[in-house]
């Protein structure tokens, strides 16, 4: 009969063994609470509470990745896109991570989306699909700022996708068109430009010397001849007939 009376004692005293004794991983930490207050942060290793006294929270202080869901965003130009991003956070303060916040993945997880929502509101669309590594560290200086008071740190943030509708994909291609069109023209008129600045050159050098523009005739019309052309109709610059006309001149006097 005194056996069967120890068994229930054994067995109590096993379970509150069981319940005294913990073992955190090198990544683990132990948020102890002493009768219902906060006592200190244990661990890694084994770790020892007073059964009914002492309970314990686990935390994990490894990176965590975080997917924020699409969000509906408006530009500042009214263009409506939808955006998703990544979050890459982990806890630095075991203590003020379970005390100071209720569940930090969710509490984090919801600024992230409201903050995405708020950042990307106050850029215009070019901004958001060129001045992507510019945004990424302004949401993640405002998260970290923020979840600072939940001892998390937000180590990173990276936009993954911004999607546009059928409507805008058409526009930005029509706008990446007109673009390449406007490139194409300016640098045919820079090349106008530089060519006439060329011309305008070799005609004070050709002006300097009327010698020149005479050989520079007479290259042309050799130029004509090697055409395939059965008339040709060019005129006679005075300068070339000039010397002869005054010659007949002196003749006659």
């Amino acid at each position: 009969m005194s056996t069967i009376a120890f068994f229930p004692v054994l067995l109590v005293l096993i379970v509150l063994l069981a319940s005294a004794i913990k073992v955190l991983r090198e990544y683990e930490r132990g948020v102890v609470f002493q009768l219902g207050r906060f006592w200190k942060v244990k661990g890694p290793g084994l770790i020892l509470l007073v059964p009914v006294v002492q309970q314990m929270v686990r935390v994990d202080l490894r990176t965590i990745v975080m997917d924020v869901p699409a969000q509906d965003v408006i530009s500042r130009d009214n263009v409506s896109v939808k955006v998703n991003a990544v979050v890459y956070f982990r806890v630095v303060d075991p203590q003020k991570a379970i005390i100071n916040v209720e569940h930090f993945y969710e509490a984090t997880s919801q600024l992230a989306q409201t903050t995405l929502r708020s950042v990307l509101g106050k850029h215009e669309l070019d901004e958001m699909l060129v001045e992507r590594d510019k945004l990424n560290d302004d949401i993640r200086g405002i998260l970290d700022a923020q979840t600072d008071a939940w001892g998390i740190k937000v180590a990173n943030v990276e936009i993954k996708h911004i999607d546009l509708n059928e409507t805008m994909v058409r526009a930005i291609a029509r706008q990446a068109e007109a673009e390449r069109v406007r490139r194409a023209k300016v640098i045919h008129a820079e090349g106008e430009q530089q060519a006439a600045a060329k011309l305008v050159e070799a005609a004070k050098l050709l002006a300097g010397d009327p010698r020149a523009i005479q050989l520079r005739y007479l290259q042309t019309l050799t130029e004509i001849a090697g055409e395939k052309s059965s008339t040709i109709v060019f005129p006679l610059p005075m300068d070339l007939i000039e010397p002869m006309l005054e010659r007949l001149r002196g003749g006659r006097g």
